[in-house]
């Protein structure tokens, strides 16, 4: 019988059971589905962060955006990629981190610009940056330097998330957060711990993605506490003078 191969992976173990009107078994179906939500992640990735772009450059305001988060952003996703290419993963398990990391740079390039408190360190730090991440994503570096970075990625990520978390809180309101870019990239971080596991990639990888689950999700509690505020006593005042007339 032909092998039918899609994406690199044999296909017949899922189109014969169905030629039978049986139901294809789990082992040949969930990898088949991560394989493909893989791919759903790296295309929707290329757009992920638009919503965010688009609020900034309209409203020509950064407000209640976190520098430091975005910084620390982009240093995580440029190891995150590094690591990636480093071990050679098949591109589905990582190729949003490739979106990820420009629309990341461009988003932090805008910040720069409408920000009004860019002192030296600021060109120190994009100085430093601009001079190693080349060289790491060559993966001139050795073993023991991409494994130490990419376990220290995932205090990155984490960490880059506070500084956000802490002002939407603070501020009673998260500016120009973009809800739209916070959710899609919550749905991504859920949809690629499915697949890693899937994948059997490394325990590390699937460390990340819970961690960014749960800051992320953190992210969203912020939002909607925005809204709450926001619109309950809005929603209060006009009932009251509904009831009042």
């Amino acid at each position: 019988m032909t092998e039918l191969v899609l994406w690199g992976m044999n296909i017949s173990c899922m189109v014969d059971p169905l030629m039978e009107y049986r139901i294809p078994p789990s082992d040949c179906t969930l990898p088949l589905l991560a394989k493909v939500l893989g791919y759903c992640i790296v295309a929707a990735s290329a757009i992920v962060k638009l919503p965010q772009i688009i609020i900034i450059m309209k409203g020509r305001s950064i407000e209640g955006l976190s520098k430091t988060s975005f910084e620390m952003e982009v240093v995580g996703f440029t190891i995150a990629l590094a690591y990636c290419l480093y071990k050679e993963i098949p591109f589905s398990a990582y190729g949003e981190l490739v979106f990820l990391l420009i629309q990341g740079i461009f988003l932090l390039l805008l910040i720069y610009y409408y920000s009004t408190d860019l002192g030296p360190l600021t060109l120190v730090k994009t100085a430093l940056y601009c001079a190693l991440a080349p060289t790491l994503l060559a993966g001139n570096v050795s073993d023991t330097v991409i494994e130490t970075l990419y376990g220290l990625q995932h205090a990155i990520f984490f960490l880059a998330r506070i500084p956000q978390i802490y002002d939407n809180f603070k501020n009673k309101s998260t500016g120009q957060l973009s809800f739209i870019t916070t959710f899609m990239q919550f749905a991504g971080v859920m949809v690629r711990l499915f697949t890693s596991i899937q994948e059997n990639a490394p325990s590390s990888m699937i460390l990340g993605s819970c961690l960014g689950l749960l800051t992320n999700d953190s992210q969203l509690q912020a939002k909607q506490l925005s809204y709450g505020i926001l619109i309950v006593p809005a929603t209060h005042q006009v009932w009251s003078s509904y009831t009042k007339s």
